[in-house]
């Protein structure tokens, strides 16, 4: 069997007591580490916390080469631990149908997920958000524009936009980056920035940060160590204004 397990936002003790459980009881346990990660903890403290060792995979093990994974559930009961909800990747769900397509019993122990945490720390009310985007870092020669062509979709149908801030090996991308290259999008498209951000830094955590206001004023936030994550807010209501003025600054 193989059973995909969320670890929710922050640290080890953020696992569910079913997924802790399912945890213990398997012969291997593999950690996803490139689509999150939990700032609050490292690997070890997690194999200490478990009871168990673990594999870390990077991006090419699970999406390219899955056997090693695959082969175990087979015959034995196979974890595969994920930084917050275990499905909020298509990674994840890739992997999945590969395991049934092979026989493969499966299953979900769910947790939290930045995608529901953002709207508790801000207020923005989930049922109002539109499609997500990520911001990667530019490379040599290629400065995308997707990011900001799918938050201006969202406020044209006045609606919120969850920004996803790209992870690397080596480095975190925090929120007055990201406003500053959507910043960047907005002049090579000739059109204006968001009137309005929403910076989130680490979620899950006992000290959570969460400013809003308008890029100028973001930028001088100190928003402190990584992970971050940034919302766009279209036009707010009145509850979501109030929230955000009481708990965010606004």
């Amino acid at each position: 069997m193989l059973t995909f397990v969320g670890l929710g936002l922050y640290d080890q003790e953020d696992i569910s007591v079913k997924g802790l459980s399912c945890v213990k009881k398997a012969q291997s346990v593999f950690l996803e580490g490139y689509t999150s990660r939990l700032m609050g903890t490292k690997i070890c403290e997690m194999e200490e916390a478990f009871g168990k060792p673990i594999r870390v995979l990077n991006r090419e093990d699970v999406e390219q080469h899955p056997e090693k994974i695959l082969e175990r559930a087979r015959d034995e009961d196979v974890v595969l631990l994920t930084g917050g909800d275990p499905m909020v990747s298509t990674t994840h769900a890739d992997l999945r149908i590969r395991a049934v397509r092979e026989g493969i019993e499966t299953r979900i122990i769910h947790a939290a997920s930045i995608t529901s945490a953002v709207c508790g720390l801000s207020g923005l009310q989930n049922y109002r958000f539109g499609k997500s985007c990520s911001i990667p870092f530019p490379a040599k020669g290629w400065f995308p524009l997707t990011p900001l062509e799918t938050i201006r979709m969202n406020m044209g149908m006045n609606l919120h936009t969850l920004v996803y801030l790209d992870i690397q090996p080596d480095r975190y991308m925090l929120v007055p980056e990201a406003i500053g290259f959507i910043g960047e999008m907005a002049s090579r498209m000739g059109c204006e920035p968001p009137p309005l951000y929403v910076g989130i830094a680490r979620a899950g955590s006992s000290a959570p940060v969460v400013a809003a206001g308008t890029g100028e004023a973001l930028l001088k936030v100190d928003f402190g160590p990584p992970l971050h994550v940034l919302a766009v807010p279209a036009e707010l209501h009145v509850m979501e204004r109030e929230y955000l003025e009481t708990f965010a600054g606004l």
